[in-house]
């Protein structure tokens, strides 16, 4: 049964940073693609980042890129989320989501992840 599990959110004030962390099991976590999606109440859900099963490839939304950084450690099947400099309107659940066609090109929408996280809610201060 594969599972993943979000941790790390919480309420920061903006131009803070903080580190999302998701864990893996279940699966052989080289194997997928990982994925960041987020979703603000009333809004739809939304893609963050991604991350190739390598870890060479990076992909980001052009509304964190250069503030947010995704990493995984293959070691511990954890994905991770550096987001710096964090403003108001990053406030949403954050979710990990894991893509098993691994030697396709990175998915940015929800439909082409096969697994996903229960969400980590994080709020930033204005």
């Amino acid at each position: 049964q594969v599972q993943l599990k979000e941790s790390g959110g919480r309420l920061v004030q903006a131009g803070g940073s903080l580190r999302l962390s998701c864990t893996a099991s279940g699966l052989i976590f080289t194997g997928y693609i990982m994925g960041w999606f987020r979703q603000a109440p009333g809004k739809e859900r939304q893609f963050v980042g991604a991350i190739s099963g390598s870890g060479g490839s990076t992909y980001y939304a052009d509304s964190v890129k250069g503030r947010f950084t995704i990493s995984r450690d293959d070691v511990k099947d954890t994905l991770y989320l550096q987001m710096n400099s964090l403003k108001p309107e990053d406030t949403a659940v954050y979710y990990c989501a894991a893509d098993r066609n691994v030697y396709g090109a990175v998915a940015r929408t929800t439909n082409e992840y096969d697994f996903w996280g229960q969400g980590t809610q994080v709020t930033v201060s204005s």
